[in-house]
């Protein structure tokens, strides 16, 4: 009886069911927009690289704690810019009496690193208390930078070959395409702005591939199951339809997406800053790319449509094998 009063929330429907836009009148336009988009991010990683940060270039890690009151990062950077060190990043970290400092790799070697870093201490002692000092020499930071790029490359491969395994080789290709796609383009972007390109920037990018392929996947199995489906229907129709059926997630989860990294972005402080910059462009770019890359590259390969008569083959041929 109970039940009976409490009103039924049946949900919201922000997409009509028989919405049907026309992306693949579109498809030529924008994956020759990608290309020429992936083209100019290759450039500018080229000709005017990418800005490292301390992981990837070596140099030291301050963290200071101010003695009394918030720390004043204006001040302290006029003071420590005075001091010949080269590039002195500062900011603040955690609560305002924090501020973590960056110093770029000292040419010379140690000896030239060690002493950067007693000048800081000097300078600073009288208002700050050092936390803690992590210094990346060049052996390592080369290491690690090498070590990143590696992680990029073995994850497109692996998506590549689980797409491959679980669709077929035209799949695997849309695949590939969108994913180097979004990498280079965010790529792109860090280096045109020369904001700061880190490990954590790395682990941004590696999740940008997992959240792109969740949706590369989503469209690739309802274009699998309309093939099946409705074996006479143009390809490029069938495609579009598949991706106005499944407009609705791809578009509902990225804004909610977005929502939670903007709000991270503005409220979650300088440490994890460059990592939600590189979630909020690949969240954005992976969305486009699923809609405008991945499926409509299949339209250009084509794709079997016989996967269910195969399987009935399959299952017909086995029960009469056990029949016999």
């Amino acid at each position: 009886m109970l039940m009976r009063l409490i009103p039924v929330f049946k949900g919201i429907d922000f997409f009509p069911h028989d919405l049907r836009l026309p992306f693949m009148r579109y498809k030529g336009l924008a994956i020759g927009a990608s290309l020429i988009a992936m083209a100019i991010s290759l450039a500018l990683c080229m000709t005017m690289g990418l800005n490292y940060g301390v992981d990837f270039k070596g140099g030291s890690l301050i963290e200071l704690q101010s003695k009394s009151g918030d720390a004043d990062v204006a001040a302290l950077r006029e003071q420590l810019n005075g001091l010949g060190l080269g590039n002195v990043q500062i900011q603040q970290f955690g609560p305002p009496s924090n501020v973590l400092i960056r110093l770029e790799e000292q040419p010379g070697g140690e000896k030239p690193q060690q002493a950067a870093l007693k000048k800081v201490s000097d300078a600073t002692q009288a208002r700050f208390t050092q936390r803690r000092v992590e210094v990346v020499g060049p052996a390592v930071s080369s290491e690690l930078r090498m070590t990143g790029f590696v992680a990029i490359a073995a994850g497109i491969l692996a998506i590549v070959a689980y797409v491959w395994f679980r669709f077929e080789w035209q799949f695997a290709v849309g695949a590939v395409v969108a994913l180097t796609h979004d990498v280079l383009v965010t790529a792109g972007i860090f280096s045109l702005f020369q904001f700061e390109f880190d490990l954590s920037t790395v682990a941004a990018l590696l999740t940008i591939l997992g959240y792109s392929v969740n949706d590369t996947v989503v469209v690739s199995d309802r274009i699998r199951e309309n093939l099946r489906k409705f074996k006479k229907m143009d390809l490029n129709e069938l495609l579009n339809l598949s991706i106005n059926e499944t407009l609705s997630r791809t578009i509902l989860t990225g804004v909610t997406a977005i929502a939670v990294l903007i709000s991270l972005y503005i409220f979650g402080g300088e440490v994890i800053r460059n990592f939600n910059f590189a979630m909020l462009l690949g969240v954005v770019i992976g969305t486009y790319s699923s809609i405008f890359i991945a499926a409509p590259l299949l339209g250009y390969f084509g794709v079997k449509r016989d996967w269910s008569d195969a399987a009935a083959k399959g299952v017909a041929a086995a029960k009469t094998k056990a029949k016999a």
